[in-house]
């Protein structure tokens, strides 16, 4: 539960109290829970999987990132990542120090920073990212056309962006 009251309740909570308004619920349910699942989905992982590494979401969102694309610019990982330069800064110190991943000036633009994995940040994301999809497998385990889910997903992306 994201908080002191139920999906229930608090849909019908919605109901009641805004039910005079011309309003489309079900639109604003689409929004609403994926909000609430988002935050559930990513509480849960970090609980179960990343708190055991020490990793805080955004330092595993950071990992992943440059584990994905390899050598990285600094902005690049902020902006897949949807996290301010400054937020950014402050994890890769913590990576850095932990021996996680290395920052390095860019070879085509000394003003800006690559950062690469370590060997041992690639070691860490080998060893964790398997356990990480394990969880994602028990978390969807009750959709039941997980690529319909994804497509939706991907749509509400998209009319976003």
């Amino acid at each position: 539960m994201a908080g002191p009251h139920t999906l229930a309740e608090t849909e019908r909570q919605v109901a009641d109290r805004l039910g005079e308004l011309t309003l489309d619920y079900e639109a604003m349910a689409v929004c609403s829970n994926l909000f609430r699942a988002a935050n559930a989905v990513r509480n849960h992982l970090e609980r179960s999987v990343l708190a055991p590494a020490d990793l805080t979401w955004t330092a595993f969102v950071v990992l992943w990132v440059v584990w994905i694309w390899g050598r990285v610019e600094t902005r690049t990982i902020a902006a897949e990542g949807g996290f301010s330069k400054a937020t950014l800064s402050g994890v890769l110190t913590t990576l850095e120090g932990r021996g996680l991943v290395e920052r390095s000036r860019s070879e085509t633009d000394g003003r800006l920073v690559d950062v690469a994995l370590t060997p041992a940040g690639e070691k860490l994301m080998r060893g964790l990212f398997p356990k990480f999809n394990a969880e994602e497998r028990s978390i969807t385990r009750h959709v039941e056309d997980l690529g319909s889910a994804a497509a939706m997903l991907r749509a509400l992306t998209l009319a976003t962006e």
